[in-house]
Protein backbone atom coordinates (compact mmCIF):
# COMPACT_ATOMS: atom_id res chain seq x y z
CA UNK A 1 0.00 0.00 0.00
CA UNK A 2 1.40 3.38 -1.07
CA UNK A 3 0.47 6.38 1.04
CA UNK A 4 -1.16 9.30 -0.70
CA UNK A 5 1.17 12.21 -1.37
CA UNK A 6 -0.37 15.56 -2.33
CA UNK A 7 1.73 18.39 -3.68
CA UNK A 8 0.11 21.77 -4.21
CA UNK A 9 1.27 24.44 -6.62
CA UNK A 10 -0.18 27.51 -8.24
CA UNK A 11 -0.89 27.98 -11.93
CA UNK A 12 -2.29 30.88 -13.93
CA UNK A 13 -5.70 29.19 -13.96
CA UNK A 14 -5.78 28.35 -10.24
CA UNK A 15 -4.41 25.73 -7.87
CA UNK A 16 -2.97 22.39 -8.96
CA UNK A 17 -2.93 19.37 -6.67
CA UNK A 18 -0.57 16.61 -7.77
CA UNK A 19 -1.72 13.25 -6.43
CA UNK A 20 0.67 10.33 -6.04
CA UNK A 21 0.19 6.92 -4.43
CA UNK A 22 -3.16 5.41 -3.56
CA UNK A 23 -6.39 7.35 -3.21
CA UNK A 24 -8.51 4.98 -1.18
CA UNK A 25 -10.60 4.68 1.96
CA UNK A 26 -7.51 4.59 4.18
CA UNK A 27 -6.20 7.97 3.05
CA UNK A 28 -9.00 9.86 1.29
CA UNK A 29 -9.19 12.19 4.32
CA UNK A 30 -5.86 13.65 3.21
CA UNK A 31 -7.40 14.75 -0.08
CA UNK A 32 -10.44 16.16 1.71
CA UNK A 33 -8.09 18.14 3.98
CA UNK A 34 -6.10 19.49 1.03
CA UNK A 35 -9.29 20.47 -0.78
CA UNK A 36 -10.72 22.13 2.34
CA UNK A 37 -7.57 24.25 2.70
CA UNK A 38 -7.96 25.69 -0.80
CA UNK A 39 -9.65 29.03 -1.21
CA UNK A 40 -11.03 28.66 -4.72
CA UNK A 41 -12.23 31.91 -6.25
CA UNK A 42 -15.00 32.29 -8.83
CA UNK A 43 -13.66 31.59 -12.30
CA UNK A 44 -10.64 29.62 -11.10
CA UNK A 45 -9.94 26.08 -12.17
CA UNK A 46 -8.61 23.46 -9.78
CA UNK A 47 -6.48 20.92 -11.59
CA UNK A 48 -6.13 17.47 -10.06
CA UNK A 49 -2.98 16.03 -11.62
CA UNK A 50 -3.32 12.28 -11.26
CA UNK A 51 -0.11 11.31 -13.08
CA UNK A 52 1.36 9.69 -9.95
CA UNK A 53 -1.82 7.94 -8.87
CA UNK A 54 -1.40 4.18 -8.54
CA UNK A 55 -4.89 3.25 -7.36
CA UNK A 56 -8.27 4.91 -6.80
CA UNK A 57 -11.20 3.19 -5.13
CA UNK A 58 -14.82 4.30 -4.77
CA UNK A 59 -13.88 6.57 -1.84
CA UNK A 60 -11.48 8.39 -4.13
CA UNK A 61 -14.11 8.69 -6.86
CA UNK A 62 -16.53 10.10 -4.29
CA UNK A 63 -13.90 12.65 -3.22
CA UNK A 64 -13.49 13.77 -6.84
CA UNK A 65 -17.25 14.30 -7.12
CA UNK A 66 -17.27 16.24 -3.83
CA UNK A 67 -14.40 18.43 -5.06
CA UNK A 68 -16.39 19.25 -8.18
CA UNK A 69 -19.52 20.06 -6.18
CA UNK A 70 -17.58 22.32 -3.81
CA UNK A 71 -15.91 24.12 -6.71
CA UNK A 72 -19.23 24.66 -8.46
CA UNK A 73 -20.65 26.14 -5.25
CA UNK A 74 -18.15 29.01 -5.56
CA UNK A 75 -18.48 29.19 -9.38
CA UNK A 76 -15.11 27.53 -9.98
CA UNK A 77 -14.28 24.37 -11.89
CA UNK A 78 -12.31 21.16 -11.42
CA UNK A 79 -10.48 19.35 -14.20
CA UNK A 80 -8.56 16.11 -14.14
CA UNK A 81 -5.15 15.72 -15.75
CA UNK A 82 -3.02 12.69 -16.62
CA UNK A 83 -5.59 10.20 -15.39
CA UNK A 84 -4.06 6.70 -15.30
CA UNK A 85 -5.69 4.23 -17.71
CA UNK A 86 -7.21 2.04 -14.96
CA UNK A 87 -8.83 5.04 -13.26
CA UNK A 88 -9.95 6.52 -16.58
CA UNK A 89 -11.66 3.24 -17.39
CA UNK A 90 -13.65 3.42 -14.15
CA UNK A 91 -14.57 7.06 -14.80
CA UNK A 92 -15.85 6.07 -18.24
CA UNK A 93 -17.83 3.10 -16.93
CA UNK A 94 -19.69 5.25 -14.40
CA UNK A 95 -20.09 8.18 -16.78
CA UNK A 96 -17.90 10.65 -14.92
CA UNK A 97 -15.89 11.32 -18.05
CA UNK A 98 -19.04 13.21 -19.12
CA UNK A 99 -18.98 15.62 -16.16
CA UNK A 100 -15.23 16.11 -15.70
CA UNK A 101 -13.02 17.73 -18.29
CA UNK A 102 -10.03 15.42 -18.67
CA UNK A 103 -6.68 16.61 -20.01
CA UNK A 104 -3.74 14.44 -21.06
CA UNK A 105 -1.36 16.36 -18.76
CA UNK A 106 -1.30 19.24 -16.29
CA UNK A 107 0.39 21.57 -18.77
CA UNK A 108 -2.59 21.49 -21.12
CA UNK A 109 -4.98 21.71 -18.16
CA UNK A 110 -3.38 24.92 -16.88
CA UNK A 111 -3.28 26.85 -20.13
CA UNK A 112 -5.43 29.97 -19.74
Amino acid sequence: MSPLKITARAAATGPVLELAGELDYANVAELHGALDSLALQPGQCLVLDMSGLEFCDSSGITALIAARSNAQAVRADVVLAAVPPNTLRVLRIVGLDQIFTIHPDSESATRP
